[in-house]
């Protein structure tokens, strides 16, 4: 016989963190004690100007000196550089005053 008639509670138990808003699998942020940022510069003026930076945005980053390799600090950039969302104004209703001061409604103004 089936057991869909009297079988009580779940077949699979339900998971615990996932229904609950538990991020069970965060990455831990760059630029953290944690997770501090590589980064690699040729000068010592450079790597102080980079150590500044990092001192102004309260980041952790390790800073290694090398002329004979290329400088390397996308990540702090890519921190830094954060795309902005980009918003609209809103378009005006039909009846409302157009918005180029003519004074007359938007759908027979500019509409």
């Amino acid at each position: 016989m089936s057991d869909k008639f009297f079988f009580k509670g779940r077949k699979t138990p339900k998971p615990k963190h996932e229904s609950y808003g538990y991020n069970t699998k965060r990455e831990i942020k760059v630029g953290t004690d944690e997770n501090p940022l590589e980064l690699r510069v040729q000068t010592e003026a450079r790597a102080a100007e980079v150590k500044q930076m990092l001192a102004e945005n309260e980041l952790v980053g390790v800073i290694t000196l090398d002329s004979t390799q290329d400088e390397d600090i996308v990540l702090l950039e890519g921190l830094l550089n954060k795309p902005q969302t980009t918003r609209f104004e809103k378009k005006p209703n039909r009846n409302d005053p157009c918005i180029c001061g003519s004074g007359n409604k938007y759908k027979k103004c500019c509409g």
